[in-house]
């Protein structure tokens, strides 16, 4: 606490009289331009990720980064949702999972939390669809390569969650609303962005150069004919290789005719074929 009454202090003098005007004219309202849903983890912090600044991100927290669908709970997350597009009208939304998330340690073991921590327990049924996905699809993985699988496709599953709200799937239907899933990797800081188009996680920085072109970027379910965003396959750096920490890396210009495993030796074939390539593609 002490750490925390001395950081205050700090910030009222040296950051408020810099931003002073910044400050009040904050204080009139809000005019944030993305919602944020990610994890309570105290890892993760959505504003120095993306550099963002104070007022730029209307951010739902909690273990999981769940959000249950329209009418199954009473919680804040549906508010918080139905507030940001229609009072606030926030135009796109940003779903955050993360690399070593423990409420989805929890869910590939949600028997044994019914009896030791009930409310964590009810809250992670939220994303039974999620534990029955990977549980009748994943068994023969386990350990961290499952929870890696369970993080990925937990994000999607919360997309899918924030359909079933009215608002947006009105604002969907208008092509007023983007929804982004993002894996944030907690070793090296890095983000990954799921591409509809080519059903694959790829560096969001691949992405940016359409939207600067004034042409839409695919968001996630986002009612749209924009081609498909070329998609670079990942490779491990050479301290990955080595041992050392893992991390992923954008390939250079030139891409090899590699299979997604030849590049991706850390994952299994199949997790790299439905995470980073494209299993998820429909018929």
């Amino acid at each position: 606490m002490k750490k925390l009454i001395q950081g205050h202090q700090k910030f009222r003098e040296s950051y408020v009289p810099r931003h002073i005007d910044q400050l009040e004219e904050l204080s009139q309202g809000q005019k944030p331009r993305v919602l944020f849903i990610t994890c309570s983890d105290s890892r993760i912090d959505p504003n120095l990720i993306t550099q963002a600044d104070i007022g730029e991100l209307f951010i739902i927290r909690n273990a999981g980064n769940i959000i249950p669908p329209y009418g199954a709970a009473n919680g804040g997350e549906g508010a918080a949702v139905e507030y940001a597009l229609n009072a606030l009208d926030i135009q796109q939304i940003i779903v955050c999972g993360h690399s070593h998330c423990g409420a989805m340690k929890g869910l590939l073991q949600l028997g044994k939390l019914e009896e030791e921590m009930p409310l964590v327990y009810s809250w992670l049924k939220h994303s039974e669809a999620t534990r029955r996905l990977v549980r009748e699809n994943y068994t023969q993985y386990k350990g961290e390569e499952l929870l890696e699988i369970t993080i990925a496709e937990n994000v999607l599953t919360q997309i899918e969650n924030l359909k079933t709200y009215p608002i947006v799937h009105s604002r969907l239907y208008q092509r007023k609303l983007e929804i982004f899933a993002w894996i944030y990797h907690l070793e090296t800081g890095e983000v990954l962005a799921f591409d509809p188009e080519t059903h694959s996680y790829v560096p969001p920085q691949t992405m940016l150069s359409i939207h600067e072109t004034g042409d839409v970027i695919p968001g996630i379910f986002e009612k749209t004919s924009a081609p498909a965003v070329a998609c670079k396959l990942l490779q491990r750096t050479p301290a990955a290789e080595a041992g050392a920490a893992r991390s992923l890396e954008p390939m250079s210009q030139t891409v090899h005719a590699e299979t997604p495993v030849d590049l991706m030796p850390w994952l299994t074939p199949e997790q790299a074929e439905r995470i980073y390539r494209g299993s998820l593609a429909r018929p």
